[in-house]
């Protein structure tokens, strides 16, 4: 059975060695204690976001403030080469958070929230920033589950030539960008990614689809059209999809 996880921020684990004691406080901490009841003797794992995984014993429970462990190993995770990035329109019904919570789990390294021409959904003003804010608590917790060293980012919500202008200057760095589309001739197998390309941008529209003028705008932008394979996905599966075949093909499967 795997180890309970927990997150704290990076940096934080840096010079903590086997034989040592740590302390995990704030949230994740009453977390520990409150909600999952653990006790001494215990073993949990605490990662900080940028690859440095602790395990421990827990050693004492300090009421729902702190942790203490004594430390039995700790791993350094290498960074993955290309970065693997969502970029997933806004959809009605959590789909879009059911995408970027399934894509956490096969790797995502990066989600960037788009308001696409046909998303249902829409932030405008402080909601913005509240759908953010989301997304993030929905990552940390697939982070969490899914037992990952690394915490993907989450981005600020772009709008259509914000997209496009992203798009053009990821191509123009290395990048690959992949734009999934029904229509397409190409399969996602089949698509352009350079040895050393940095990272690969994979864009997914809203329940509705993408706009001819978004797929257009894109391809203008360097970006590959590309399909998933012979039927059409909901905008929840489409991108955890794209990015497990991209994974094999990455060689992070």
């Amino acid at each position: 059975m795997s180890l309970p996880v927990f997150v704290t921020t990076p940096g934080d684990l840096d010079g903590v060695g086997v034989g040592d004691g740590y302390s995990l406080t704030g949230p994740e901490a009453r977390h520990a204690a409150a909600v999952m009841r653990l006790r001494a003797g215990e073993q949990v794992q605490v990662v900080d976001g940028a690859g440095v995984r602790l395990t421990g014993v827990v050693s004492t429970v300090d009421g729902a403030a702190r942790l203490d462990l004594d430390v039995t190993a700790v791993d350094r995770e290498q960074a993955p080469g290309c970065r693997m990035v969502l970029v997933q329109a806004l959809a009605k019904g959590g789909r879009d958070e059911l995408a970027i919570e399934a894509g956490t789990e096969v790797g995502m390294d990066r989600a960037i929230p788009w308001q696409a021409a046909r998303s249902v959904s829409r932030w405008r003003g402080p909601k913005a920033a509240k759908g953010v804010q989301r997304w993030r608590q929905v990552v940390l917790a697939a982070t969490k589950q899914s037992r990952r060293a690394f915490l993907p980012e989450v981005g600020d919500l772009l709008d259509g030539e914000e997209l496009l202008a992203t798009a053009g200057s990821a191509v123009e760095q290395g990048s690959a960008v992949l734009v999934a589309h029904e229509s397409a001739d190409t399969p996602i197998g089949s698509c352009e990614i350079g040895a050393d390309c940095p990272e690969v941008l994979v864009v997914v529209g809203p329940e509705g689809g993408l706009a001819e003028t978004e797929v257009a705008g894109l391809r203008g932008a360097g970006a590959q059209v590309v399909r998933l394979g012979p039927h059409v996905l909901r905008t929840s599966t489409a991108g955890p999809i794209a990015l497990a075949l991209l994974a094999q093909r990455l060689g992070r499967g």
